[in-house]
């Protein structure tokens, strides 16, 4: 006797493409979509997934994520999940948001309070639940910073529970909840500490210059405008009327490489012909795990648009449908019919190219979504 599968959850939907859902503007259809606005409606499209043995993706924002051409083949579940609230507590403001805010608006909200601790992550795309997957950061603020508690549900119907800040693991770009809680949480509200009337956090060179350059004595709202005239300088805001924005933000993170690695680094870039002394580096100010998942403990930062840059490849250049932005070389953009297979093709020899010149390897910011295997393998699926 054939098997009766379960109906799926009311909204649900079939063959949806996935690519008008991200900021890239890549990615073939999701087999089912289901957008959900409750923590109900969560938990019950994770229950069909379960009863039916589908994959199962969780689509926040759009942004940070390269979604294969083939699309998704199970379900993706789009947490729409609304609302704000400030509490006071301890002398500071708890700002708790629920997952499917868009995080730019809950940064201005802030600023607008006299509220700091996120004034630096202005314009950053994407929602509120992906700030602590990804540990946001830019312009020298990290989230992981102002976070208090993460409220997650099981995917495996165990129910839900508050990570306290501690529980998150937080690293550079980095949490447990892109390591050993992998694929085990949805995020549904996360709770930011706050400082009323606190001072903007200024320690990103480039943006100190900026601010010094205006005059005066900086606050919160003034770094925020700050930030978002670099931003926008860089393609880094989303804008209908820029092409440079259609992208994922910076694809690499800044390489952290022990600081025993610097001189044998420096000699590399001196065989390149380049002086080493106009090679960005920075002490690590972040201690915790490594992109590659080993321990860190300190180290130094070095610039990862510098080095691609340095490895050959222009702002503006291009890869088929896709490209380098032609404002910041750490921004793959979609020129407009771009696919996944050309931006990995891009990724890929980006990487090996940095590598073999430099002895660095570049770890990508997005998660790559619908590939089989590793997809930035050589000869990788894509």
């Amino acid at each position: 006797m054939a098997r009766t599968w379960p109906k799926p959850p009311a909204g649900t939907r079939e063959s949806v493409p996935l690519a008008p859902w991200t900021t890239l503007g890549i990615g073939g259809p999701a087999r089912w979509f289901l957008e959900t606005g409750s923590p109900a409606q969560v938990e019950e499209g994770l229950s069909w997934a379960a009863e039916r043995r589908l994959p199962l993706f969780v689509l926040g924002g759009g942004s940070n994520l390269l979604i294969a051409d083939e699309g998704f083949p199970g379900l993706v579940l789009r947490i729409a999940l609304r609302g704000i609230r400030h509490e006071p507590w301890n002398g500071a403001v708890m700002l708790e948001a629920a997952a499917g805010e868009d995080w730019d608006p809950i940064v201005e909200q802030a600023v607008s309070r006299g509220l700091a601790g996120v004034e630096c992550l202005s314009g950053i795309p994407g929602s509120a639940g992906a700030t602590p997957i990804q540990n946001v950061g830019a312009y020298g603020q990290e989230v992981s910073e102002t976070i208090a508690a993460v409220e997650a549900l099981a995917r495996d119907g165990s129910g839900a529970r508050r990570f306290d800040a501690a529980d998150c693991g937080f690293g550079y770009r980095d949490s447990v909840f892109k390591r050993e809680e992998r694929d085990r949480w949805v995020i549904l509200r996360v709770a930011y500490r706050l400082q009323p009337g606190g001072a903007p956090a200024v320690r990103y060179g480039e943006l100190a210059k900026r601010l010094e350059e205006e005059g005066g004595e900086p606050d919160l709202a003034r770094v925020r405008r700050s930030v978002l005239a670099l931003r926008r300088a860089k393609g880094m805001v989303l804008d209908p009327d820029d092409p440079d924005t259609r992208s994922d933000g910076s694809f690499f993170m800044n390489p952290v490489i022990p600081a025993a690695a610097l001189d044998a680094f420096l000699e590399r870039v001196a065989a390149q012909g380049i002086d080493p002394a106009t090679a960005p580096r920075f002490p690590a100010r972040d201690r915790g795990v490594s992109p590659d998942g080993g321990n860190r403990d300190g180290g130094v930062k070095l610039a990862a648009g510098w080095l691609i840059e340095r490895a050959g490849f222009r702002k503006g250049h291009r890869h088929g449908g896709v490209g380098i932005s032609t404002k910041h070389a750490l921004a793959i953009v979609n020129r407009g019919a771009g696919t996944a297979a050309e931006a990995l093709e891009l990724v890929r020899e980006i990487r090996r190219r940095v590598e073999d010149r430099f002895g660095v390897l570049l770890h990508p910011e997005p998660s790559f979504v619908g590939f089989p295997g590793d997809p930035l393998a050589p000869g990788g699926d894509g």
